[in-house]
């Protein structure tokens, strides 16, 4: 490929999208990720989940592992970390983006992702992992659209315990 079609020397990648023609760069960026689009999933985090997790991490927060310490604490029971709700927040966005939309194959390369975490998340509570896209932009430099995606993570008729914003970047896959 000339440098011409991979957007310069250096740059892009075996994966990255082929630049739009002048005109066609709102195009280009709807046919990988559209504003509005969403992505949803419920998970479950069971006590032996939670205490894995912490331990994979290096989490030794007594509050994830130990029941007499959790029951002793604020929130009188055994809680996920953070860091567990928000992984399968992020794990949700690449999984859906790296799937086809409309026979277009893509994949995402997730750029900044920021959390706030609102109210606790207790072992074996069903939540509903939610992501939209508020936004899409194309790069040229990058290669792909930009997506600018609003999320949470809660309880059915609470609010959120966790409150998401990412930034994406999906692009054709050849």
């Amino acid at each position: 490929m000339d440098d011409a079609r991979a957007g310069g020397a250096g740059r892009g990648g075996a994966g990255a999208a082929l630049p739009p023609a002048a005109g066609d760069a709102a195009a280009a960026a709807a046919a990988l990720i559209a504003a509005g689009e969403q992505c949803s999933r419920r998970v479950r985090f069971g006590r032996e989940e939670i205490a894995a997790f912490a331990r994979l991490t290096g989490d030794t927060n007594p509050l994830h592992q130990d029941d007499a310490v959790a029951q002793r604490a604020r929130f009188g029971e055994i809680v996920a970390s953070g860091q567990q709700t928000a992984a399968a927040m992020m794990g949700l966005v690449s999984a859906h983006f790296s799937t086809p939309l409309a026979g277009c194959a893509r994949q995402v390369i997730g750029l900044n992702f920021n959390f706030a975490f609102k109210h606790p998340v207790f072992a074996d509570q069903e939540l509903l992992l939610h992501w939209r896209v508020s936004s899409v932009e194309w790069s040229a430099r990058l290669g792909g659209a930009i997506g600018h995606l609003d999320g949470t993570a809660g309880v059915r008729g609470s609010a959120p315990s966790v409150i998401g914003r990412g930034t994406v970047l999906v692009q054709r896959r050849r």
